[in-house]
């Protein structure tokens, strides 16, 4: 995959290199995050080979995306550390 133009040429599947390229992630973390199925795949064929399904990336990405904005806005918040929650609740005080 050398750019946007090939990359629509891939296809539906991608394979997890093409994965791997997409995220700027080496091939064994690709890999991790499929066996974990934390980017759900498929396996494919005799030997078995993973492909990630293109929307399925893309709603992946997008899903890193709201989770970082979502943390992001918790530690912009007063309560984003510990020392914070530590001092509403008081030192002593069990939740």
């Amino acid at each position: 995959m050398a750019g946007a133009d090939s990359s629509a040429s891939v296809g539906r599947f991608l394979t997890l290199a093409d994965t791997a390229e997409v995220l700027n992630i080496s091939l064994s973390q690709a890999y991790t995050l499929v066996r974990t199925g934390e980017l759900p795949a498929i396996k494919v064929g005799a030997r078995g080979q993973w492909r990630v399904e293109r929307p399925v990336l893309e709603s992946y990405i997008e899903a890193k995306y709201e989770e970082t904005r979502r943390l992001n806005r918790w530690n912009q918040s007063d309560l984003g550390d510990a020392a914070g929650i530590v001092e509403m609740f008081g030192r002593d005080s069990r939740f």
